[in-house]
């Protein structure tokens, strides 16, 4: 049975001990804690694990990676805006020219 959503911060945080801390191999931690497969490879790309133990925090890999996805929809956004002010000005300079 597998598990579909979200999960807390505290059980990543403790699927990410038990990976650093087992013997087992994370493709067999997976399949005992029912998560997708690769999905506690991601965790650990994306998460690092505090050392004081009450907090997950991004790496520095996933901050980088989660600034670039919000430029990238900001730019989309203003890519959009951009592309309806020139229809406007065309819509508008054209009842001038008549």
């Amino acid at each position: 049975m597998k598990r579909r959503g979200r999960y807390s911060n505290e059980f990543k945080q403790e699927v990410l001990r038990l990976a650093e801390t087992s013997d087992k191999a994370i493709s067999e931690l997976e399949r005992d804690l029912g998560l997708s497969p690769g999905l506690v490879r991601k965790w650990q790309q994306r998460y690092q694990v505090q050392e004081n133990g009450d907090r997950l925090q991004r790496s520095e890999d996933g901050e980088a990676e989660a600034e670039i996805r919000r430029l990238k929809r900001e730019l989309a956004i203003t890519r959009q805006e951009r592309d309806i002010l020139k229809k406007a000005i065309q819509v508008f300079s054209r009842d001038r020219q008549l």
